[in-house]
């Protein structure tokens, strides 16, 4: 019985490794934002984010072979130790070795877990020289981000499915179809048409904002964080970024991406009501591109800003870039 018991117990343990292996392969997180039903943390594309997933790694292969350890000596523990097995129990109450082992070794695991977490400590509050500075104000619902040196403010808010839905049909035919609807009628309406839309326009749901801002690859960039109002976060999980908001005070973090792309962020602590309604998003191109756009948000023209940042950073958007700088010339 104890063995079928024991059989039953590595069975089931067996499956639940082969059910989390399996759902590693199948969803392996994305760059830039989260993949559905994402196992891990999302791509890194700056060097700490890379010692933080690898920490992060390190750090789990100690807890699974403790685990393994523990599951093991329990099972030998019950097959060897039990009343059939070992009908007349040892007294013998103190082992040296024993006593030993378990003081030294935890103080050795203890030492492989703390040498790295001080490595990434060491680079994320050194803050190297930054080519760029930008100042992020948390505020309930949106990101304010300004650039200093180039009096630039942009004002970032997230883009909801009404949004992308009037734009796709136009302001009067959606209100001929919404403008009846309320509460949650209205809110799963809007959830149920809206599907094709955000993924025609190439939006994220729940994470594009209306102004992304941009930063130049391979360069070293400052952000200090302010909030308006009430405690946010500003956290950029590929960046390895995540510093609090606080209001009347500046923290800071910093970050130099490898990869261009756009990278999702939201604020991540819970900051009232609509909390979940304030991402971030950050276009990484090159830095012809990213003068481009410079010269576009001095203008004022956000239009043509989206414009040259999309195509900076999709697939075949060499023309629409070459149109979109020709635009900004005019």
């Amino acid at each position: 019985m104890a063995d079928r018991r024991i059989s039953g117990l590595f069975s089931g343990f067996t499956a639940l490794v082969a059910g989390l292996a399996l759902g590693a392969v199948v969803a392996l997180a994305g760059t830039g934002q989260p993949s559905p039903g994402q196992i891990g943390m999302q791509n890194p594309v700056t060097d700490i984010a890379v010692e933080i997933n690898n920490f992060h790694d390190l750090v789990n292969y100690i807890i699974f072979a403790i685990c393994a350890f523990v599951v093991a000596l329990l099972a030998w523990v019950i097959v060897r130790f039990n009343r059939s097995a070992n009908p007349t129990p040892s007294r013998t109450t103190h082992n040296t070795m024993i006593e030993v082992l378990w003081t030294v070794l935890p103080i050795l695991i203890l030492i492989v877990i703390g040498i790295p977490s001080f490595k990434l400590l060491f680079m994320q509050y050194s803050y190297p020289k930054p080519d760029l500075t930008i100042k992020a104000t948390g505020n309930a619902w949106y990101w304010d981000h300004e650039y200093p040196d180039h009096g630039i403010k942009v004002t970032s808010n997230m883009i909801k499915d009404e949004d992308v839905l009037k734009t796709e049909i136009g302001e009067a035919e959606f209100g001929k179809r919404y403008g009846s609807l309320t509460g949650t009628a209205l809110s799963s309406a809007l959830y149920r048409d809206s599907q094709a839309a955000w993924a025609k326009q190439k939006l994220v749901r729940q994470l594009s904002v209306d102004n992304e801002i941009a930063v130049p690859v391979n360069k070293v960039v400052h952000v200090l964080v302010t909030s308006g109002d009430v405690i946010h976060s500003w956290t950029i999980p590929s960046f390895g970024s995540k510093v609090q908001a606080v209001p009347g005070r500046n923290t800071a973090t910093w970050f130099k991406a490898t990869k261009t792309g756009v990278y999702y962020g939201q604020c991540s602590v819970l900051c009232g009501k609509l909390h979940s309604g304030m991402p971030i998003a950050i276009r990484v191109v090159e830095q012809a591109a990213y003068e481009q756009w410079l010269a576009a948000a001095k203008a004022r023209q956000w239009d043509r800003a989206k414009q040259i940042l999309r195509a900076a950073t999709e697939e075949g958007g060499a023309a629409r870039l070459a149109e979109a700088v020709d635009g900004t010339k005019n």
